[in-house]
């Protein structure tokens, strides 16, 4: 039986690709704002394009269920949807998140021939085991888009990215995963990583 994961759709984010991605990877995935389905859900993601302050004003109504389920459920945060489980962003201001991660969202610095966002294909290198990267290598590569980026403990660091300076890609805490990066468009190793999210669904 495929594992049902849901996609929180509260306004912002890249659905249909993101859908496109889980459903190749296996999974019975659906798009949904209703706390019900969320609520029942084997997993979730939590995707994201866009501003902080806005993607927090606009999930404001699904945050206590999103906080609920990720007790027990697996959670998957993709690009600004992982900035989100972080506890504050200075974007526009400084703005409260999910607190679902330790850490803070900061805005890349321009440096002299490295424009912001930072986009297109970078490597990601695992600083921890974890299932989310089973079967990849210690470095991969893997798309991105972004001007800020999350800055938080080692512990909490599943793989690391250098763009301007070192940042974390992709971060754990508990069953609150997230990647900065775009895993639905960056090719096999972008699939293998939605694969063994799935794997993590109960």
């Amino acid at each position: 039986m495929k594992k049902r994961i849901v996609i929180i759709d509260y306004g912002l984010g890249n659905l249909r690709s993101v859908l496109r991605g889980l459903e190749r990877a296996g999974a019975a995935a659906t798009v949904t704002s209703d706390p019900e389905v969320i609520a029942a859900a084997d997993g979730i993601v939590l995707p994201g394009v866009g501003a902080f302050r806005e993607g927090m004003g606009m999930l404001s109504h699904l945050e206590q269920t999103v906080l609920a389920a990720a007790d027990d459920t697996p959670l998957l945060g993709i690009c600004l949807g992982m900035q989100m489980l972080m506890e504050r962003s200075e974007e526009h201001g400084v703005h409260r998140g999910l607190g679902l991660v330790p850490g803070d969202v900061r805005r890349f610095i321009p440096v002299a021939g490295e424009k912001v966002p930072h986009m297109g294909w970078n490597t990601i290198r695992i600083e921890r085991q974890d299932p989310l990267f089973e079967g990849l290598g210690a470095e991969e590569y893997v798309y991105f888009v972004h001007s800020y980026y999350a800055a938080t403990a080692p512990e909490y660091t599943l793989a690391s990215t250098t763009y301007i300076h070192p940042f974390a890609s992709a971060v754990r805490c508990g069953l609150a995963y997230g990647v900065q990066f775009h895993p639905e468009k960056s090719g096999a190793v972008g699939l293998r990583i939605l694969e063994n999210f799935i794997e993590q669904v109960c």
